[in-house]
Parts: structure tokens; C-alpha cells; sequence
């Protein structure tokens, strides 16, 4: 089947609907706390962003006010998850790094959503599983490379 007639196929599908409320109760359904899912968002941020991350970009990736991403990361610091150093390109600037605590933190998190997935996927086959898994990672690298175009073209 072509893109175009998958494309003219799929965009009646009831299912297309459904996505932004599945996101959405995806996202309140990770991390125990709130104060958990910020922290891992800001790890992985941080972590996954290419180049330095100052306050600013982690707050226009996490779509927040800057004094919002400043809140998170000061709390972030004082847990010792994250450190602020001079940038490499530009020694003005400070930029965000995790600590080895932060990393810690980053894979404790990611094993307790690994658990979380695997418990609420249980009935699926493991084929469904890796398939989703799949899916919803490429879904995530494209969304950000969607919103960085977003951005770009804002500017």
C-alpha cells in the first residue's frame, strides 16, 4: 500500500482520535510522585539532548517557564542529581550536567517504568510488547525532532 492511500485510509480511523488522551494518561500514569516524574524529565532531557542544555533550553524542551525549569533544577542540584559547569563553547555560559547520582536515578526510574510496562502489558505476547516498545520510541525521537523544527521555525 502507498503512503498516500494509507494516509487517505487511515485519517477517518476513530483510533487517530484517540492518541492525545492515550499520551496523556500515559504521562500521569509513570513515576509514583510528581516530584518524580519531574525529576525524570529533567534527567532525560539533559541526558538526551544534543550539546549543552542551559536552564533555558531544558525549560523551551520541557515546555515550561524558565523560572519553572530554574525551580526543578535548583531542587535537582540540591538532591545532587545535576551540576551546573562552565560551557565548553563558551565559557559565559553554565550549562547542565548529571552527576553520578543523576545517572543513578535516570536508570532507577527507567527500571521501575520497564516494571510498569511489563505489568500492565502482561496479557500482551512479548512480540506485542517489543512492537509497541518499538513503536512508541520512534514515536518519541520523531515528536522531538518535530518540536526542535517547531522551534526552529519560530525563530
Amino acid at each position: 500500500m502507498s503512503s498516500a492511500s494509507f494516509s487517505e485510509q487511515s485519517s477517518d480511523d476513530p483510533a487517530l482520535d484517540r492518541i492525545g488522551p492515550a499520551l496523556s494518561r500515559l504521562r500521569r500514569r509513570t513515576p509514583a510522585s510528581s516530584k518524580d516524574l519531574s525529576r525524570n524529565l529533567v534527567l532525560n532531557v539533559i541526558a538526551d539532548a544534543p550539546g549543552e542544555t542551559t536552564v533555558g533550553g531544558l525549560a523551551a524542551e520541557m515546555g515550561v517557564a524558565q523560572p519553572v525549569a530554574s525551580r526543578t533544577v535548583a531542587a535537582c542540584i540540591a538532591e545532587g542529581l545535576l551540576r551546573r559547569t562552565a560551557s565548553q563553547s563558551d565559557g559565559r555560559r553554565t550549562v547542565l550536567e548529571l552527576t553520578e547520582h543523576g545517572e543513578t536515578e535516570r536508570s532507577r526510574f527507567a527500571a521501575e517504568q520497564r516494571r510498569a510496562f511489563e505489568e500492565i502489558t502482561a496479557t500482551w505476547s512479548s512480540e506485542e510488547q517489543i512492537q509497541f516498545a518499538c513503536l512508541l520510541d520512534r514515536y518519541g525521537a520523531d515528536a522531538t525532532a518535530w518540536s526542535r523544527r517547531q522551534a526552529a521555525s519560530r525563530d
